[in-house]
């Protein structure tokens, strides 16, 4: 489990990115990381703490954790930091993402027409 957390480097311009820039990198890592299927569960905290977001992965190793979150950009630019935590969850957490698939197709269904 990671508990994606504010990091240090919070200000507008960190390594020649903009705090815009940074959060797209970090999407689009996101993004790259769930076609892999790796997070089981994914997403942002709301209430604009310290602790931004969460992940929970399907990996064997923290290290493979720490390997999947090392690259992503706004880590390497220390405005966000991950915290891992090994978890054991149930098995039934690996269908999540299916499940959303077809509650998201079946909910939207309805504006292709």
């Amino acid at each position: 489990m990671a508990f994606l957390k504010a990091g240090p480097n919070r200000d507008q311009d960190q390594d020649q990115y903009t705090a815009m820039d940074l959060q797209r990198g970090h999407m689009n890592h996101v993004n790259k990381m769930v076609e892999d299927g790796k997070p089981v569960l994914a997403g942002p905290f709301l209430d604009g703490g310290e602790v931004r977001g969460i992940f929970v992965f399907d990996v064997e190793t923290i290290e493979e954790a720490r390997e999947l979150t090392a690259s992503d950009p706004a880590i390497k630019a220390g405005r966000l930091q991950m915290e891992l935590h090994p978890w054991y969850g149930s098995p039934a957490l690996l269908k999540v993402n299916e499940i959303h698939s077809t509650i998201a197709s079946e909910n939207l269904s309805h504006l292709l027409y």
